[in-house]
């Protein structure tokens, strides 16, 4: 059974950090502090649990005067990705969007996920940076 919603509990919030930083900062020799933002605080937090157990994660950042979100800190587990995790993930963030009447999500991706993005219908709009001084970024939207 798959259930995407925020972390509960201790443990779901340590599980949740733990897998962003495994996915997005260890392999980059970042250190395991860079998975927490003051940022988090105020956002909406998503997490795919299948039987229990976390398989993928994202945030969402309110930009209220654009009324816009934007997508951050999206992983999944590395030995269950290209399975369809990310997607239902970015589908409930999109439902998310819909049900709060916010137009439009963008996102900066890394520059090996852009294809996955583009299979959902977001559009590349520009350059991004370059993250640890060596990931490209690109910035990409869509509309809802």
């Amino acid at each position: 059974m798959i259930e995407i919603r925020s972390p509960k509990t201790t443990a779901e919030w340590e599980a949740y950090y733990d897998l962003r930083y495994r996915i997005l900062r260890q392999p980059w020799n970042q250190p395991r502090s860079s998975a927490i933002t003051p940022e988090d605080r105020n956002a909406a937090h998503f997490a795919l649990f299948e039987d229990h157990l976390l398989k993928a994660v994202a945030r969402v950042d309110f930009m209220e005067k654009e009324r816009k979100i934007q997508v951050r800190f999206v992983a999944v587990e590395a030995d269950v990705q290209g399975k369809g995790y990310g997607k239902k993930l970015m589908k409930a963030v999109e439902q998310f969007a819909s049900e709060n009447n916010i137009p439009d999500i963008i996102l900066e991706a890394r520059e090996n996920a852009v294809p996955f993005y583009l299979s959902l219908g977001y559009v590349l709009t520009n350059q991004g940076k370059l993250l640890f001084e060596s990931i490209p970024h690109f910035w990409m939207e869509k509309k809802i």
